[in-house]
């Protein structure tokens, strides 16, 4: 319990950009929403349109939606300029919106529809114009109905913001997905408790709101609406009161992570060096492989730790497989080129794909290798990460072994083990730099044909700080100086059951090991 209250407490900045991304998608929705209803009002047409779209946007899942607003901000960047942001507060703002308007349009529209016309009527007898017709009559009594939208919509979007983590914007989901990767429960807890409970601080302040519109007592729609206002104030203070008096933005650095432990201790291994160099440090945790790579290059975040064979293969779009030396000389020149991103250098270790099963089995089946494995493949589940089988990586080997399973199913990093475990899934993509392997007794099967690429960890640095000496300084003692007995034992400190540590306190540990502690 005290790990749950120490997370809690701990969510002061993740909750203030919760609060503020939140109350932004709502008001877009509202401001969207509002003119489509009184011009729905006026033509069936308008509203059968505008309904229908608002309800097809719902029937998208949200992850989706925040998804694709990256490729479409990034398309239209070649049309808008550099300053185009494509990843954070503006898509999660767009793809939030759009979820926010079917609850606000479709009361909104209800209300209009269902005015009493005798109403209607007398304003019109007494020489009102259309606006004051609007103003004075159908905007007070639709209020409450449109409150009563606006309450359903807020509760959506608070829940559906946590998935903004997934294109770098801070939010309560930081906790949630993080300490699911994890497997720390309290941090897990900690974020959706605080979800929740803004949820319903919302649902109750608009609720206040929507009684004061009903029953005329302006007094509770006063109260209702100014304490809404002191929350969001609040959150704009705790959000950019430290920057106005902080760090210099020269001296602001972002950090990406993809979404398993091995990036987050990463990631605090920089952090945890640049801050003891008199940087401020920032998190966006939890990306994609694709939107990390194309959040350096484009200078949405500053450094990154990726992986040769997920550049080689996602990236540049190759499919032969050179030596390791040729390879990242080959990707250090196409960075430069294409985008001006400096590959700093390799981490000193790699952490490849490569197919895992449990050592038993391997014993049972005589397998050592994946050829040996394409035998009976037929008889097995084999697991992946979310990305995995959609990589080319998966591709060339699946089909330079023909393999051919049973079943494929996706788990998130974290859970593919547990389903080897289970009994889910015999055989799993696995990360061998992952301390599991040795801890789970897990046998990662030879790749003969050599199909799988070299994945040695380099540091990336955007093309906005690659000749920023003293930022270059501070990271140059990192390079080359991780080997993979030291990242396996790191990565398993935060994975295993007991005894478990923060990716932070990894990092720290591992600086130690590694000669660059404090």
């Amino acid at each position: 319990m005290s790990d749950f209250w120490a997370s809690l407490m701990g969510l002061g900045d993740q909750l203030a950009a919760h609060v503020l991304l939140s109350a932004s998608a709502i008001a877009l929705g509202i401001l969207v929403a509002l003119p489509l209803a009184v011009w729905a009002s006026r033509s069936e047409a308008v509203a059968r349109v505008t309904l229908g779209f608002a309800s097809l946007v719902q029937t998208i899942p949200a992850l989706a939606l925040l998804a694709l607003f990256f490729p479409i901000l990034l398309s239209l960047r070649a049309v808008f300029g550099e300053g185009l942001p494509t990843l954070g507060f503006l898509p999660a703002l767009l793809a939030l919106g759009l979820y926010a308007l079917l609850p606000i349009l479709r009361n909104a529209v209800t209300a209009q529809a269902n005015l009493d016309p005798g109403v209607l009527e007398a304003a019109d007898g007494v020489g009102m114009t259309a606006g004051q017709k609007l103003r004075l009559v159908e905007a007070p009594l639709s209020a409450p109905f449109i409150m009563a939208g606006i309450r359903t919509a807020s509760v959506w979007t608070i829940g559906a913001a946590t998935l903004a983590t997934t294109i770098g914007q801070k939010s309560l989901g930081d906790p949630i997905f993080a300490g699911l990767q994890t497997q720390n429960w309290a941090l897990v807890l900690a974020g959706c408790f605080a979800s929740a409970g803004l949820a319903l601080v919302a649902d109750g302040l608009l609720g206040l709101i929507e009684r004061g519109l009903r029953e005329r007592r302006k007094g509770f729609w006063i109260a209702g609406l100014l304490a809404v206002a002191v929350g969001v104030a609040a959150a704009l203070i705790a959000q950019f009161a430290p920057q106005l008096g902080g760090a210099r933005q020269e001296d602001r650095v972002v950090i990406g992570a993809k979404g398993f432990s091995e990036q987050y201790i990463l990631a605090r291994l920089i952090g945890q060096r640049l801050e003891r160099a008199g940087y401020t440090v920032d998190y966006r945790d939890g990306l994609g492989s694709a939107v990390a790579h194309s959040a350096v290059a484009s200078g949405e975040i500053d450094l990154l730790v990726d992986y040769t064979g997920t550049i080689w293969t996602n990236s540049m779009e190759r499919e032969d497989n050179p030596p390791r030396d040729e390879m990242i000389a080959a990707i250090t020149q196409w960075e430069d080129e294409t985008s001006g991103t400096l590959v700093l250098g390799r981490m000193g270790f790699e952490n490849a794909y490569g197919l895992a099963v449990r050592a038993e089995l391997a014993s049972d089946r005589n397998l050592t290798s994946i050829d040996d494995l394409a035998r009976v493949a037929p008889q097995y589940t084999v697991g992946g990460d979310p990305e995995f089988f959609e990589r080319p990586e998966w591709i060339a080997v699946r089909d330079a072994y023909g393999l051919r399973f049973a079943e494929t199913r996706n788990f998130s990093p974290t859970f593919m083990y547990n389903a080897l475990r289970s009994g889910e899934a015999q055989v799993i993509g696995a990360y061998t730099s992952d301390g599991r392997i040795a801890a789970d007794n897990l046998v990662v099967l030879e790749d003969p044909r050599g199909a799988f690429p070299n994945y040695d960890a380099i540091l990336l640095v955007s093309p906005e700080r690659r000749d920023e000496e003293r930022l270059l300084e501070a990271l140059r003692p990192l390079i080359g100086a991780i080997d993979v007995e030291a990242m396996r034992a790191a990565n398993l400190s935060v994975d295993r059951d007991e005894n478990k540590l923060r990716p932070a306190e990894a990092a720290r540990i591992l600086a130690k090991e590694i000669g660059l502690g404090s």
